[in-house]
């Protein structure tokens, strides 16, 4: 009744559903794996101490940025160097810009500081003259799609869309850190910028993509178990109506047509 599983053509649905089945049932449990550790670490962002009641260090301490020195204290000393605006930046729900400023410091590379929040419509007021130091939260460069920000086309002069080393190198004949520091302190007229949390330390929107990826993918290797069964059931029900000779006579081909 059942030799119909050793035609060619079940040879193929076989083969596939036998690599699709594990296919699926490792990708849901590498995207469980993905949230289990976005849990892990945000359980372990929650145990360690608040970065900004951690003692400053000096900048070169805590490079390069990673979630153990995301949202710590630097502190670098230099000279304000260009300054440019980081438009479409939201803060307490109004939308604005990020003041961005390089400072060059001692060692010859630039590192980019958002000196504050300007409300939309607001002139940015110009950075202090003379060697300064700066302290302020480390932040790890963005990229596109990190928190919904990217370059989306041309900007004009004095903008850039995103806080990158890769995009301000093209802009300043300096190398820039991979990093920039948000001020505790901003000038009057600025709004201090808050640090976030390092990507893939919390347990946001994307975090949870990786749940319902989970479940998905559960559901394809369900699925295909589901539709091979129907298949067989009913090739099943085919062959046994054959043997019993209960198979549909073919339908008779239609004749000429006839003239009444």
């Amino acid at each position: 009744m059942y030799r119909f599983l050793t035609t060619p053509r079940w040879w193929g649905i076989n083969i596939f559903v036998v690599l699709a089945i594990p296919f699926c049932v490792f990708m849901g449990t590498w995207q469980l794996g993905r949230f289990e550790d976005r849990v892990d670490s945000h359980r372990e962002a929650e145990r360690r101490p608040d970065p900004g009641s951690v003692k400053a260090a000096p900048l070169e301490e805590l490079l390069p940025v990673d979630k153990e020195t995301s949202g710590r204290h630097a502190t670098a000393t230099g000279r304000y160097g260009e300054q440019f605006l980081v438009s479409g930046r939201e803060l307490d729900g109004k939308t604005g810009s990020y003041v961005l400023t390089l400072l060059r410091t001692e060692g010859g590379k630039a590192l980019p500081v958002v000196r504050g929040w300007l409300p939309q419509g607001r002139t940015a007021p110009p950075p202090p003259a003379g060697e300064v130091t700066v302290t302020g939260a480390l932040q790890a460069s963005e990229h596109t799609g990190s928190s919904g920000v990217g370059a989306s086309g041309a900007l004009p002069r004095g903008q850039v869309g995103m806080i990158s080393a890769a995009s301000l190198v093209n802009l300043v004949p300096d190398d820039v850190y991979d990093a920039w520091v948000t001020l505790t302190d901003s000038p009057a007229g600025l709004t201090p910028v808050p640090a976030t949390a390092a990507e893939g330390s919390g347990l946001d929107l994307k975090a949870f993509q990786n749940l319902g990826y989970t479940g998905e993918w559960f559901v394809f290797a369900g699925f295909v178990l589901f539709m091979w069964f129907r298949l067989f059931r009913r090739e099943a029900e085919a062959a046994r109506d054959a043997a019993l000779g209960l198979a549909p006579e073919p339908a008779p081909a239609p004749g000429p047509a006839t003239r009444s």
